[in-house]
């Protein structure tokens, strides 16, 4: 699915050299690696703040407690995305609300939002989910009419522009009140270990979160905040430094290979393409640089998916299903309140979703023989 050695092969030279100096500097720890990489992302996403932390879970959970949620809020989010989003809200004592999704989008639908607002809801999580703006503009003005945080989920976004109705752009994970984002190594900016971040352009926001990721210190031995222990290493940020100048080529490599697969799979009655724009931001359609492929996913109707699956498997071709259970079906998050019939879209889509290589690697020849075998199991079954 991610050819991360083909990657590293390009930038071979760049990391060795830092992951070297660091070892040899011994600053394994909030070392100059780090600081260096805060301030080139700061200045690439043109944000005020970032806060890097461990991994892209905590960076969620920080961001959270950051904002002072108390046991009880309830806090609405996507049935149909992966589980971290939800997991830090329950770990939290906080109530998560789940809601269906758009079908073209796969991302969260507004109207469901407004559905699922009371008078306990204080914040809204917006998934970009598999590197597609989520409609912020909506969003957004949904949390102003409500006063509601907007916390970005961006793990599978980073680089994505979102173009606003008065065509302001901006990177996502830079709209709502405070952001986060994962480095695991397959990700668009992935690290050859587990890492994350925060993003904020709220100062006094940016402050708390930057004691809970350290013991809740500020000076050494003086704990003023309740916090965690989650911090970027050295070697991470060494690699993402690495990586970093590199992110809009790779998006832009990742977009070519979906613009292929997508004409590849044109004219197939039984295949679902993902767009390359977005059916609700306000940008050039033939430019569109709202979407960063960090998975190719179709939809495959009338399909026996999981037998599709199987052959691709047995072809040598890695896919993947994301996602396979909704949330609100999952044993950790089932709650009574939730019906049936307010998750008809998340409930189809996990029956005919099916996600393909997608990586900066791709070429013409993987494409064509990945796209033929899809397509012959469709046309002999």
């Amino acid at each position: 699915m991610v050819d991360l050695k083909g990657q590293y092969s390009g930038i071979k030279e760049q990391v060795d050299s830092s992951i070297l100096n660091v070892i040899e500097s011994a600053a394994f720890i909030n070392g100059p690696e780090v600081h260096g990489f805060q301030k080139e992302l700061e200045d690439y996403l043109g944000v005020k703040n970032v806060i890097p932390c461990a991994n892209g879970t905590d960076a969620l959970q920080i961001a959270m407690m950051g904002l002072g949620l108390k046991p009880g809020d309830e806090v609405i989010t996507a049935d149909f995305t992966f589980a971290a989003t939800v997991e830090v809200i329950a770990l939290l004592g906080l109530t998560p609300v789940l809601v269906d999704v758009d079908p073209v989008s796969f991302n969260i639908d507004t109207n469901a939002i407004k559905r699922a607002i009371t008078s306990k809801t204080k914040a809204i999580v917006p998934v970009h989910l598999f590197g597609l703006a989520a409609n912020m503009d909506e969003i957004m003005d949904i949390a102003n009419t409500h006063n509601l945080f907007v916390i970005e989920d961006n793990a599978q976004g980073i680089g994505g522009v979102y173009t606003s109705k008065d065509g302001t752009k901006k990177k996502t994970g830079t709209i709502g009140h405070v952001a986060s984002t994962s480095f695991f190594p397959s990700k668009n900016l992935g690290c050859y270990g587990d890492g994350g971040a925060i993003f904020t352009n709220d100062d006094d926001l940016a402050h708390t979160i930057r004691g809970i990721v350290n013991h809740g210190m500020y000076q050494r031995y003086h704990h003023d905040v309740v916090g965690v222990n989650s911090r970027l290493d050295s070697i991470q940020a060494a690699v993402l430094r690495a990586k970093l100048p590199k992110l809009d080529a790779y998006n832009q490599a990742r977009l070519e290979a979906a613009i292929k697969y997508n004409k590849a799979f044109s004219g197939i009655a039984n295949i679902i393409t993902p767009s390359y724009g977005c059916e609700h931001c306000f940008c050039d359609m033939k430019n569109c640089d709202c979407h960063v492929f960090h998975q190719y996913t179709l939809k495959v109707i009338n399909v026996d998916r999981d037998s599709l699956v199987a052959h691709l498997n047995q072809k040598g071709i890695p896919c993947g299903v994301y996602y396979p259970i909704p949330l609100h079906l999952q044993k950790a998050y089932a709650d009574k309140r939730y019906n049936e019939e307010d998750f008809k879209v998340t409930n189809q889509l996990v029956k005919e979703v099916i996600s393909l290589p997608m990586h900066t690697e791709l070429d013409n020849e993987q494409i064509e023989y990945i796209t033929k075998t899809v397509i012959d199991f469709i046309k002999n079954n």
